[in-house]
C-alpha cells in the first residue's frame, strides 16, 4: 500500500476534499488511525503535555521527536507523517537543517512543522531549498505560550489579522507546503485559506480550512483538565476508539466538524 503524498494533499485542496489529521505518538495508535482512514498523522510536540505530563510543549527534545516519529511511521502504511520541530530546534537555519535531517532520516518523517511567521521565512527557505517539505504554523503558537500570555485566540484585532494574512503569503513564498492555523477567528481562517495555494489545516479555526487536526487524546476525551472549546469527545459518541476515529474522519470529510459551537 502506497502512502498519501504531498501531491495528493494538494490535489485534495483543489478538489475541495477535506483533509483529516490527528496526532499520534506510538505505533499502536498510528495503526488504528491508518486503518480508520486518517490522511495525515502529526507527531506533535503536544506529546510533552499528553504523554510526558509536562506543563507545556517547551521541554520536548529532538531526541523525543525522533523516537516517537519512528514509532508512528513503523505502525502505519498509508498515512503521510509530519513531525514537529520542538522549541528552539530551528533557532537558525543551520540548526534547523541539522534537526530536520534527523527527523527525516532517523525518524522517517515526510514533512517537518515549525511555528512562526515572517521571522522563520529564511529558515524555511533554507529547508525548502534542500528538499525538505515544511508545514508552517500560525495563530496560537504553543512554543510561544509564555510570550503570548496563555492559550488565547489570535488575530481578533484588524491589525493582527492583516499580519497573519501577510505572514501566510510570505511563508508560502518562502517554500512552505502546508499551513496549520490554530485558534483564529473562522472568518480570518477562511480568508487565509483562499489567499494561499497550499493546504491550510485548522485547529480551532473554523470549518472553511482545507482540513482539520486535533490532538488525539482531546478527541478521545482523555486529556486531563479542561478540554479546549474547539474539540469534541468522539469516544463518548461511539463507545470504541476505532469507531471514534472513523467518526472524526467522517465528520471532517462531510464538514460536520467543526460545528459553529467549536469555532471562534
Amino acid at each position: 500500500m502506497s502512502r498519501i503524498s504531498l501531491s495528493k494533499l494538494r490535489e485534495m485542496k483543489v478538489a475541495g476534499e477535506k483533509i483529516a489529521i490527528l496526532t499520534a505518538y506510538d505505533a499502536s495508535f498510528s495503526h488504528v488511525l491508518d486503518q480508520a482512514g486518517v490522511d495525515v498523522i502529526l507527531v506533535g510536540d503536544s506529546l510533552g503535555m499528553v504523554v510526558q505530563g509536562q506543563e507545556s510543549t517547551l521541554p520536548v527534545t529532538v531526541d523525543d521527536m525522533v523516537y516517537h516519529t519512528r514509532n508512528v511511521v513503523r505502525g502505519s502504511e498509508s498515512v503521510f507523517v509530519i513531525a514537529d520541530m520542538p522549541f528552539m530546534s530551528y533557532a537558525n537555519p543551520e540548526q534547523a537543517i541539522s534537526n530536520a535531517a534527523r527527523l527525516m532520516a532517523e525518524g522517517g518523517a515526510h514533512m517537518v512543522k515549525l511555528e512562526g511567521g515572517a521571522v522563520v521565512c529564511e529558515t524555511l527557505k533554507q529547508l525548502a531549498d534542500r528538499g525538505v517539505a515544511v508545514c508552517a504554523h500560525l495563530g496560537l503558537l504553543p512554543q510561544s505560550v509564555h510570550r503570548l500570555g496563555g492559550y488565547r485566540v489570535q488575530g481578533k484585532k484588524e491589525s493582527e489579522a492583516a499580519t497573519l494574512i501577510e505572514d501566510a503569503k510570505a511563508l508560502q513564498q518562502a517554500g512552505a507546503d502546508m499551513l496549520v492555523l490554530e485558534c483564529v477567528p473562522a472568518d480570518l481562517a477562511k480568508q487565509i485559506t483562499a489567499a494561499v495555494d497550499m493546504p491550510v489545516i485548522g485547529i480551532g479555526a473554523g470549518a472553511d480550512c482545507d482540513g482539520q487536526v486535533l490532538v488525539l487524546y482531546d478527541m478521545l476525551g482523555i486529556t486531563p483538565g479542561k478540554r479546549p472549546r474547539f474539540t469534541h469527545d468522539f469516544l463518548a459518541d461511539t463507545g470504541a476508539i476505532p469507531a471514534a476515529i472513523a467518526k472524526y474522519v467522517q465528520d471532517v470529510k462531510s464538514g460536520a466538524f467543526p460545528s459553529p459551537e467549536q469555532q471562534y
